[in-house]
């Protein structure tokens, strides 16, 4: 007979996962940002961390899915860092800022390591940590005495260490080390699952990602994959249970979450001021550029349609402040177009509706003429503000980055990053070969997709392929396909667009568009800005 053993647990439990990764954590996590945040809300999380591998680039997704479910009034907090990875052989630490001040100091951090590492990478070692961990609560995840001891000199009071119980056999040994650790150094244990993903579920997905980084076969993975499906997010009760024998570890997780009062609500973006003479207002100096401009095409003066929409465009650029965001884009045209020989450059879409930017010389399109509505361009009602593409001659381009450069410094103007997502191909051919499919097999199927883009493979496309959607193996394959095709692959650069700030670029990331002034995050599609926010 087989009896169940009782555990006293409390009717409500709370409980934060601090210790979250999602698919920014590229080919390491296996749900999306806004699925890790969903899943807590509905397990009843007192919070969630979202920290990915030595990047930020998640938190932005988990953040708008977080105020989708109403923010603080949800009873789900969002705390929002980095899972810093070291160099030289110290155990990764998580990182939270607990002020605006510990983000700039966390994004500082970041960009020092990626700035001293090839493309790709991020080369950090304990000691960057401790140069930069004013304002950040951190949560080493290997017992490591002379890290504890360390970061603990270095942030007294503000140094956690992760204990797990991920039923791998050892949970129990591994516990007992971790309370004699904390014993002697003074660091509390705070419970983590160190979640991969939302949902067990995700877990086959998981070891195809897994497949994908090794370079090896699902059937020759071996320990490179996980032993089970635990890395997923638990509920508050769930985890009382596997830390009934360290109930403070627990209790951790809701006495460090208070102590965070930063949230990507306090950013802000301020345009570069440079383009402004002294003793000029923004507004008042884009007006007398404007007016100079409109002069030259109509030296005799403004007929009456011309001032009446100039008067409606001008007043709406001073109610939302977008001043400086005309003038930064007329400094660079401006420019371009004084070098000898000038470097052709024209505006492009929807800011041809502006007449400010036509007697700018942004655009070269007339609007009153062509009977053209601003309200495409630009509109109170839709708050979405401005966005001015202009095209330069692409062999002259780097000139004109070299010049933004130079006027803003490389601390304040960065090209924007781009995330690189699976497309229908690749996708087929990196998740065959994970699942052991030959060349052949992947090359068929792929070769049925055309262009690079949709959510899934249509079953029609398997069988133009010549194979039977019921066989399990082509089922599986195309189960995974169709998961892993809205993942973010990379990240990239984009080809020429830039993000300029009016303090340091690394205190302010991310931020949504540089092209949107009330917006707080970056995050730059392939070929084209994806507003999310």
């Amino acid at each position: 007979m087989v009896y169940a053993r009782a555990f006293r647990v409390s009717t409500v439990q709370r409980f934060a996962e601090l210790a979250a990764a999602s698919n920014y954590s590229f080919l390491r996590g296996a749900s999306h940002p806004a699925e890790m945040v969903w899943q807590a809300h509905a397990l009843g999380l007192t919070g969630i961390g979202i920290a990915d591998r030595n990047t930020v680039a998640g938190v932005v997704k988990a953040h708008i899915a977080w105020r989708d479910l109403g923010g603080e009034q949800s009873g789900l907090r969002l705390a929002v860092g980095a899972r810093l990875v070291f160099a030289d052989d110290t155990p990764d630490v998580i990182a939270y800022p607990a002020t605006r001040h510990g983000w700039g100091r966390l994004t500082r951090l970041l960009t020092l390591g990626n700035r001293r590492a090839a493309k790709g990478n991020c080369t950090l070692f304990l000691t960057d940590l401790i140069d930069h961990a004013e304002d950040l609560l951190l949560i080493v995840m290997g017992r490591d005495k002379g890290t504890l001891e360390s970061l603990s000199a270095a942030r007294p009071g503000a140094v956690w260490l992760a204990a797990t119980m991920q039923r791998d056999g050892a949970d129990e040994r591994h516990l007992i080390e971790a309370k004699r650790l904390s014993e002697e150094t003074g660091v509390p244990l705070i419970a983590i699952n160190d979640a991969l993903y939302a949902r067990p579920e995700a877990r086959p997905l998981h070891d195809v990602l897994t497949c994908i980084r090794e370079g090896v076969t699902i059937q020759g993975a071996g320990r490179r994959l996980l032993v089970n499906a635990e890395r997923h997010l638990k509920s508050p009760a769930e985890m009382a249970r596997l830390f009934r024998n360290c109930p403070q570890a627990i209790a951790a997780t809701t006495d460090l979450l208070p102590r965070i009062t930063f949230t990507l609500d306090d950013l802000r973006y301020e345009y570069p001021h440079e383009p402004v003479p002294e003793g000029w207002e923004p507004q008042a100096w884009l007006e007398q550029l404007v007016r100079e401009g409109g002069g030259v095409l109509f030296p005799d003066g403004l007929p009456s349609a011309y001032q009446r929409v100039l008067d409606e465009e001008f007043a709406l650029i001073r109610t939302c402040n977008y001043a400086c965001y005309f003038l930064t884009v007329h400094d660079i045209v401006r420019y371009a177009r004084s070098l000898n020989p000038p470097i052709l450059c024209q505006g492009r879409g929807s800011a041809a509706n502006s007449l400010v930017c036509y007697f700018l010389g942004i655009t070269p399109i007339d609007p009153v003429r062509e009977k053209l509505l601003f309200s495409r361009f630009l509109s109170e009602e839709r708050n979405e503000p401005p966005d001015i593409d202009v095209d330069f001659e692409h062999e002259r381009r780097e000139e004109v980055m070299q010049y933004i450069y130079r006027r803003y410094g490389r601390e304040r103007a960065g090209i924007a990053a781009t995330v690189i997502h699976y497309r229908p191909r690749s996708t087929l051919r990196e998740v065959g070969k994970a699942l052991g499919l030959t060349e052949d097999v992947t090359s068929r199927l792929a070769s049925t997709i055309w262009g690079n883009w949709g959510d899934d493979v249509p079953e029609s496309r398997v069988a133009e392929a010549g194979f039977d959607i019921a066989n399990p193996t082509i089922a599986r394959l195309k189960t995974l396909v169709d998961r892993l095709l809205a993942f973010p692959r990379h990240l990239s650069q984009h080809v020429g667009g830039f993000v300029l700030t009016q303090g340091r670029l690394d205190e302010m990331v991310p931020i949504h568009n540089a092209a949107m002034p009330d917006r707080t995050f970056i995050e730059w599609d392939k070929d084209d800005i994806d507003a999310l926010a």
